[in-house]
């Protein structure tokens, strides 16, 4: 049985879609935000301030995307190579629920 290999790698992509995201964020779009960030494949973590309703949140940033990646050995039993796969997305967005 081969091992497998594990590394973490954020992506350069990950950190302006995070980047751009925020800046284009607003209180009408906090759950609009999560649902995208989810749809591409992140577990979402949340940081509020506030315990205002979700649908009065403002995204005031949203912050430290990272891949876990594993790197998997591909091709026949005498074939050494292999490739990363991306076993965990995860990104923080952040809340002001405070009004």
């Amino acid at each position: 049985m081969k091992k497998i290999i594990g590394s973490t790698l954020i992506g350069t992509g990950l950190v302006a879609a995070a980047l751009s995201l925020s800046a284009t964020a607003n209180a009408e779009s906090a759950a609009i935000t999560i649902v995208q960030l989810e749809a591409q494949g992140f577990d979402v973590k949340l940081d509020r301030v506030g315990s205002a309703p979700l649908d009065q949140c403002e995204v005031t940033g949203v912050r430290n995307p990272r891949e876990r990646t594993e790197l998997v050995r591909v091709g026949d039993r005498g074939d050494r190579d292999f490739i990363p796969v991306i076993v965990k997305r995860t990104i923080t967005v952040s809340l002001d629920c405070s009004r």
